[in-house]
C-alpha cells in the first residue's frame, strides 16, 4: 500500500504547516495512518515538503494518549511492526471521508 500519493501531495499543498493552527479539533484531516495490529493512530492535518524531499507532517496522534505533534513521512513509511515474527507496515485509511475533521474521528 502506498502511504503517500500524488493526490495526498496535492491535498497537502492546501494545508501547509500552521494553516489550521487555530482550528483545534475542527481541523480537516488530510490522511489517517494507523497500526492495524495495536496502538497507534496519526490524524494528519498539515504537511510541508522539505528540501530533502521528505514531508514534515503535523496532526493529532495517539500511541499512549492523544497529543498534537510532528512526525516525518519517512518515519511513518519506515516503521515496522513485529507480529508473530513478521515485519509489517503501518497502513493508510483508504476510506477516509473528504473534509472530515479530527473531532469527527475521535
Amino acid at each position: 500500500m502506498k502511504l503517500w500519493t500524488k493526490e495526498l501531495e496535492n491535498k497537502a499543498k492546501k494545508y501547509p504547516l500552521c494553516s489550521q493552527e487555530n482550528k483545534g479539533k475542527d481541523a480537516k484531516v488530510l490522511v489517517k495512518y494507523f497500526n492495524p495490529y495495536g496502538n497507534g493512530t496519526w490524524l494528519i492535518t498539515e504537511a510541508e515538503k522539505q528540501k530533502n524531499g521528505d514531508w514534515l507532517l503535523f496532526g493529532f496522534c495517539h500511541i499512549f494518549e492523544w497529543e498534537w505533534g510532528y512526525i516525518m513521512l519517512s518515519e511513518i513509511q519506515n516503521t515496522k511492526i513485529n507480529v508473530f515474527g513478521c515485519k509489517l507496515n503501518l497502513e493508510r485509511d483508504l476510506y477516509l471521508p473528504e473534509d472530515i475533521t479530527v473531532r469527527e474521528l475521535l
